[in-house]
């Protein structure tokens, strides 16, 4: 694979602007995420690919044919096209570091902001590798913008390379995953594959098929408003009854203060004034029965200061966003075992973990296509010091070409 095809492709892609907005409820959340879309169309039917199609809420499928005589089943490959809010993806001006040398790296001078292994250690690993990053003032966009441009890339190599054998192979980009909306309008159906898998992980070797329960909440405090000089007896300050919520959240069950299979209660936007504050928070737990003892938590220290009061000044809505992919992967565990089989045939050690938070496959595992999520090589996502490594994105356009081909070898009759 033509290493500087690729960077120049991802290149292209990441400084497209596409970030979602979490409070518009159209399809795409925002009119930006078409100019990638769009770029991509025309792309997918330059390289060769059939049935290219992009419909109107900006979900872009397309066909790579079977090349055997023989039927396997159809496998699919999926990532999305919209950057994180969270961080602004205007103006993104990609840096390439060559040949890492494992010390600080300066991504901008003038503000002082560095990318260091001294608090990055995973860095360390690329030493000698070829580094894509931020100029520190927006985040990149290897999330997801590395796992399209492998998608793509893997099937411009099958394409040029017809005596590599595999079935029939679906793609999909999809629009504002990151806003948690990227499988809601996808047509599982028409995509008609029996499994895929989302190319939107992140080190080398990432192969997860389990993520959080997720949840949404919004707590609103309704307070009183009268003159601080007489206020004695009747002024009701919502942002204390606040502060009195949060602190009866435990105090150790948070994102900075957990990993692995623990969940946890993030408070991520905080508004308020005397007459009412309103605080939003993401429940996630891996387990179904403490995701549901989650919400319970919330609401049982709810109704305790409402009680203390004596008036119900507390409301909370709690709304679920999607589930633990596992369940529905579990039964068909074949399609993790081949991505697991194909990583070790390239010499990459498999990271089989729980994904600290979801994906489009989450959603799509429960819409009846299993979708295991697979590293797309980025680093540091959401923020000014995201990057990610040539060789990852390299490594993980093999993946995608090797297991098309051990579908093939697998189900040949």
């Amino acid at each position: 694979m033509n290493k500087q095809h690729i960077t120049d492709r991802f290149i292209k892609y990441v400084t497209i602007d596409t970030e979602s907005d979490p409070n518009n409820p159209a399809f795409p959340s925002t009119e930006k995420q078409w100019n990638l879309a769009k770029v991509l169309e025309k792309e997918l039917k330059e390289i060769g690919l059939e049935d290219v199609e992009l419909d109107k809420n900006c979900y872009l499928m397309a066909t790579l044919p079977s090349n055997l005589d023989y039927e396997v089943p159809t496998i699919g490959f999926v990532a999305h096209i919209d950057t994180s809010p969270d961080f602004t993806g205007a103006n993104v001006k990609p840096q390439i570091h060559e040949n890492y040398n494992g010390e600080d790296i300066i991504l901008n001078k003038e503000e002082d902001i560095i990318l260091s292994p001294s608090y990055f250690e995973d860095l360390l690993q690329y030493k000698g590798q070829t580094l894509i990053t931020t100029d520190g003032t927006t985040l990149l966009g290897a999330d997801d913008k590395a796992g399209v441009t492998e998608i793509v890339s893997a099937m411009e190599y099958l394409i040029q390379n017809p005596e590599i054998k595999h079935g029939k192979i679906r793609i999909c980009f999809t629009p504002d995953e990151e806003v948690g909306k990227g499988a809601h309008l996808f047509d599982v159906d028409k995509f008609g594959a029996e499994w895929a898998y989302t190319m939107d992980g992140s080190q080398i070797g990432e192969l997860e098929y389990e993520n959080f329960n997720a949840a949404g909440a919004v707590v609103t405090i309704n307070g009183k408003i009268v003159h601080p000089g007489y206020a004695k007896g009747k002024m009701v300050n919502s942002m204390t009854i606040a502060s009195d919520f949060i602190n009866a959240l435990p105090a150790n069950e948070v994102p900075e203060k957990t990993s692995g299979y623990e969940g946890f209660f993030h408070l991520h936007t905080m508004e308020g004034k005397v007459e009412q504050t309103v605080l939003k928070y993401i429940i996630r737990d891996h387990d179904m029965d403490l995701f549901q003892k989650r919400k319970e938590t919330m609401l049982t220290a709810a109704k305790n200061i409402n009680e203390k009061l004596g008036k119900e000044a507390i409301e909370i809505e709690i709304k679920d966003q999607y589930f633990n992919m596992r369940e529905k992967v579990e039964p068909v565990m074949h399609i993790v075992d081949i991505a697991e089989e194909v990583m070790k045939d390239l010499g990459i050690t498999p990271l089989i973990k729980p994904i600290r938070g979801g994906t489009d496959g989450s959603q799509l595992s429960y819409k009846g296509l299993p979708c295991p999520n697979i590293f797309a090589g980025g680093h540091n996502f959401h923020g000014r010091y995201e990057y990610v490594p040539v060789e990852s994105i390299l490594k993980a356009t093999e993946v995608i070409v090797g297991i098309a081909q051990k579908v093939a070898t697998k189900f040949a009759k």
